[in-house]
């Protein structure tokens, strides 16, 4: 499960570290299971975080719109 406070920056920089360590084969087989999982919820919680940034800033810049069309 995600931790509430991770932020998008904590995700991304995590995600990168276990891809690095994935491409320099750097990690035991014995836990490729494990951090291939782990990435895969750091993925989907970035993708969550992007998702809801452009709804919010798509809300906002219709919010302006409307104001200076009156």
């Amino acid at each position: 499960m995600m931790d509430q406070t991770l932020t998008y920056e904590a995700a991304y920089e995590e995600l990168a570290r276990i891809a690095k360590e994935i491409e320099q084969e750097s990690v035991s087989v014995d836990i490729l299971a494990e951090k291939v999982k782990r990435a895969s919820e750091l993925v989907a919680f970035c993708q969550a975080k992007l998702k809801s940034a452009e709804t919010e800033v798509n809300q906002i810049i219709s919010q302006m719109e409307q104001n200076t069309d009156r």
